[in-house]
């Protein structure tokens, strides 16, 4: 399974590296995605070097997109045709689409959360605009994956993980890891 997950500038490193960690540790492809050339300034500092631009990949070679939230991250993608464009594609060709943090703003803002339940950061679930918001750590409505923020990046991706190569998975990473969810 081929994982895209889109890098701009202002990312929450916390839940970026957890996603790409975890999911890379099920031995799912990862391809990070920067919105521009060169490293990517996190929200907190931490510079990444995308794996590729964000111009030469395709909603057909990927099976799910994984948004990251933090501060002005997920405003940065949700002002972004590219990734908007990708998020209504995967989720038109009924592939997963998830996103955390503020990121669910995102998916709200390409039109595809309307009616569906999700989750979002506390502090923005006014911008959660069309859908049923839930106030729960990770929220699953079919094929569309939210969660709240940094502390609930462990279990977003474990839920990830469990989705895309099931729960023996889960439990042999989080052996590996100690995590205790």
């Amino acid at each position: 399974m081929r994982v895209l997950v889109p890098l701009v500038d202002g990312f929450e490193e916390i839940e970026f590296s957890t996603i790409v960690d975890i999911l890379r540790r099920a031995e799912l492809d990862v391809i990070t995605a920067g919105l521009r050339e060169g490293a990517i300034d996190g929200a907190h500092g931490v510079k990444v070097i995308p794996d590729t631009l964000i111009d030469r990949v395709s909603a057909d070679d990927f099976d799910i997109i994984v948004l990251p939230g933090g501060y002005p991250g997920f405003v940065n993608l949700g002002k972004d045709e590219r990734v908007l464009r990708l998020v209504r594609e995967m989720h038109g060709k009924n592939k997963y689409v998830a996103a955390i943090c503020g990121a669910p703003a995102v998916l709200a803002k390409a039109g595809i959360l309307a009616g569906r339940k999700s989750t979002i950061h506390p502090g923005v679930k006014n911008m959660l605009t069309g859908a049923k918001h839930v106030n729960e750590r990770v929220v699953v409505d079919g094929r569309i994956i939210t969660s709240q923020g940094p502390g609930t990046a462990m279990e977003f991706s474990m839920k990830l993980v469990e989705l895309l190569v099931g729960q023996g998975k889960v439990k042999q990473i989080k052996e590996a890891v100690l995590a205790n969810l």
